[in-house]
């Protein structure tokens, strides 16, 4: 299995509204940056986007070391998941899933891409060099999303 380093960051200009995802992937010497938005989000849905963009531009079941700053990615994916998927994807309160239909696209990424994937959180803003760069990525794509 090739080893490929991801970064993965969400970015949202008020919260609703304007937002970006950005992604650097590494595998050895060779990097790929991504980066997208949309006109009218919030910020976990760009976290989610990113991680998604991300998985989704693997070819072939890969060794993944993920880093993201976002907590409820990563507690969404190892912890939350199975219980939201158990109940109906409902919550413990019995209220809907926020971003279902994100969380539904991340997990059959992780269940069906044959990626051992190890999920690792790192501080934002916090001179991570690869989160920087991704952070820098996810603020392209809300200039993307504003026309600039």
């Amino acid at each position: 299995m090739n080893k490929v380093q991801i970064y993965t960051d969400g970015a949202c200009k008020g919260n609703p509204g304007p937002g970006g995802w950005g992604v650097l992937l590494r595998s050895g010497v060779v990097e790929k940056e991504l980066f997208g938005g949309e006109p009218n989000t919030t910020n976990n849905r760009m976290e989610l986007m990113a991680v998604i963009e991300a998985l989704s531009a693997l070819k072939r079941p890969c060794d993944v070391t993920l880093w993201l700053d976002s907590e409820y990615v990563r507690k969404g994916i190892t912890e939350w998941i199975h219980g939201w998927k158990a109940k109906g994807w409902r919550t413990a309160a019995r209220q809907p899933v926020k971003n279902a239909e994100l969380w539904q696209r991340l997990d059959a990424l992780v269940e069906q891409g044959g990626h051992r994937i190890d999920w690792r959180w790192v501080r934002g803003h916090s001179g991570d060099p690869g989160n920087e760069r991704a952070d820098a990525l996810a603020n392209r794509g809300v200039e993307q999303a504003l026309g600039r």
